[in-house]
């Protein structure tokens, strides 16, 4: 009786093992969904889109946002000829840094006819972001300058969500050291824009170089970040200045839905620093974007 017991026991214990590995399997750990904005390998871009996108592929990034958008083409392909690119190396055409400045009254036409085929060509492109990576002089020069600069994107914005595309600002480090009137820049932008309409790209790097802490905008305007600019001085965890673990720690509270990676200057080739950026971020427990 003793011994039919411990037979059974070891065909049970071999059996669950066995279980374990088969739905192990079926259940692989979730891969972390990242992007790479394009800028930072641009050269490569230039000299060989297809190649440069087929690589960003197999590093593991599951999205890109293009730099590279100009007269209804994205790097000299069309939208659908593009986004199959990145859909055949395994990747997403999330978001888009593009623009034009304000308008003066004389310009002001043709700039909004322009908004409308940029907003048709990233809806070709099956894009869910149009980012506007930085505004003109007018938005440094005067709270009336800022207010109408704020007042475009608004109008900006409410043609993107006809569209079904969101809208939003990508910052650097100005906008956070020019003060008007007592308040800095960047926070005059975040009351003078309809949430409905604008979102914000915070550059995480580049609020930090400006002085300011991510936390601090997190607890005043909770929600507004949807996009987050993942960068260091050059590779991400490279210079120890960014603490990327407190950040995300809040993450839910600032709103942010897609972290993406930038990086602009490099120990190593581009591509492989923005290999080794992935890396940093996959192996990171606290990197939570899935």
């Amino acid at each position: 009786m003793k011994k039919r017991m411990t037979v059974k026991m070891l065909l049970f214990v071999a059996i669950t093992a066995l279980l374990t590995q088969v739905f192990a399997g079926c259940n692989p750990p979730k891969e972390k969904y990242i992007g790479l904005q394009l800028w930072s390998v641009r050269e490569d871009m230039k000299k060989d889109a297809a190649t440069t996108i087929a690589k960003i592929g197999e590093m593991g990034y599951k999205f890109v946002e293009p730099a590279g958008y100009n007269d209804g083409k994205f790097y000299g392909l069309s939208p659908a000829d593009f986004k199959q690119l990145c859909e055949t190396n395994g990747i997403q055409i999330l978001s888009s840094h593009t623009g034009h400045h304000l308008p003066d009254s004389a310009n002001w036409d043709a700039t909004m006819a322009w908004w409308d085929q940029c907003i048709d060509a990233h809806l070709a492109a099956g894009a869910k972001y149009i980012v506007k990576p930085s505004m003109g002089k007018t938005g440094y020069s005067s709270l009336e300058g800022l207010k109408r600069t704020c007042e475009y994107f608004n109008q900006v914005g409410e043609k993107c969500n006809a569209k079904g595309i969101r809208f939003g600002y990508h910052n650097h480090s100005n906008e956070f050291t020019t003060v008007l009137e007592g308040k800095p820049v960047y926070d005059w932008m975040l009351e003078l824009t309809d949430p409905e309409k604008v979102m914000f790209q915070l550059d995480l790097y580049w609020i930090v170089v400006g002085g300011k802490d991510p936390l601090d905008y997190f607890d005043r305007y909770p929600g507004r970040f949807e996009l987050w600019h993942l960068k260091d001085e050059k590779e991400l965890g490279e210079s120890g200045k960014m603490d990327f673990e407190s950040i995300f720690a809040q993450r839910q509270k600032s709103g942010a839905k897609y972290g993406i990676v930038e990086v602009e200057k490099y120990n190593f080739e581009p591509l492989e620093s923005c290999r080794i950026s992935l890396e940093f971020l996959k192996n990171a427990p606290y990197v939570d974007f899935y």
